[in-house]
């Protein structure tokens, strides 16, 4: 009897122990699994679902199936110049392949810490292949040119010089410096360069992203500087045009003043020989008219001009005297 009892209780043990081990179990919405019997891998479950497991034996291993960020910190690297820069990359990635996953990664830190050694060895080779231009620009299109358009927009230049050969007067210097490739062309190349080593693990890798480069502050200094002497060349480009404008005007406005002034002298002459002529037409008529009334009357606005200005002794036997004295 005794016996008896030993052997269930053993019996209800081991069926509790398969109970709460439990030969089921559950994937999720979002997951996938791997389930090592032993070392070995006997099953992948990509589907939702209930599955079957061996109690005791099997081992499941759960992995995301949602699409993962791996970011990575800003790592102070070389350009191709030696300028030393701090640049931030992210990137989006996914376990493709749970059971090769499993085989070379085994865990999603463990696969963080790859990323990171890949990722971050492929940036800092594109940055050091190429100049610091090319990862802070996509392309030769610049704020400046479009500033320096819209300062000029509806400016008016006058004849012979418009905004467009203003504009490429005072274009600053680094305009002049072709990009090859960009910033995006180089981030596509650094994810090209990731994914040759990455599906031997089991992942997917989706993009790669430049979040930010940042300067040093000794390469910041030095790009302020230049910021300074771009601007001062511009201004002092508008200035140079500005007064060469100045001068251009100032000498049209002289020449149609000399133009406005000659032509006014011109009518000018022209009235007061008609004036003149008209006067002299009119006193040789008076003279013809009465000859005697009009030397008299001559005679007497002489006296009035110099008579009260004389300051010397004359004869009152000259002619010119005669209506004064002369009885008649």
């Amino acid at each position: 009897m005794k016996k008896l009892v030993s052997t269930l209780i053993i019996i209800f043990v081991v069926i509790l122990g398969i109970v709460v081990a439990g030969p089921f179990f559950i994937v999720n919405e979002g997951e996938q699994t791997v389930v090592v019997r032993l070392g070995q891998i006997v099953q992948v479950s990509t589907d939702p679902g209930l599955h079957y497991k061996v109690p005791f034996i099997d081992q499941v291993y759960r992995y995301p199936r949602r699409i993962m960020a791996w970011v990575g910190q800003a790592t102070e690297m070389p350009s191709r110049e030696r300028q030393f820069i701090f640049v931030d990359v992210i990137a989006r990635w996914r376990i493709a392949d749970p059971r090769t996953f499993y085989e070379r990664i085994l865990t999603v830190d463990v696969a963080h810490e790859r990323l990171s050694e890949i990722i971050n060895g492929r940036v800092r080779d594109i940055v050091g292949e190429n100049l610091l231009l090319e990862m802070v620009r996509n392309s030769d299109h610049i704020i400046e040119s479009t500033a320096s358009a819209n300062m000029l927009e509806g400016v008016d230049l006058g004849d012979g010089l418009d905004t467009s050969i203003l504009a490429m007067m005072i274009q600053p210097e680094s305009q002049n410096e072709p990009i090859i490739f960009g910033r995006q062309q180089l981030a596509q190349e650094m994810l090209n360069r990731a994914r040759q080593s990455v599906p031997g693990f089991g992942i997917e890798l989706i993009d790669v992203v430049i979040r930010q480069v940042r300067y040093t502050e000794q390469l910041t200094q030095s790009v302020y500087e230049r910021m300074a002497i771009e601007r001062s060349q511009l201004a002092q480009g508008i200035r140079s045009v500005g007064l060469g404008e100045k001068e251009r005007l100032e000498g049209r406005t002289e020449q149609e003043r000399r133009e406005i002034l000659s032509a006014a002298y011109e009518e000018a002459e022209t009235v007061r020989g008609i004036a003149d002529a008209e006067a002299a037409r009119i006193y040789a008529d008076a003279y013809n008219r009465n000859q005697s009334f009009f030397s008299f009357w001559r005679a007497i606005e002489s006296y009035r001009t110099t008579m009260p200005d004389m300051n010397a002794t004359l004869s009152t036997d000259m002619d010119y005297f005669r209506y004064v004295f002369s009885p008649n």
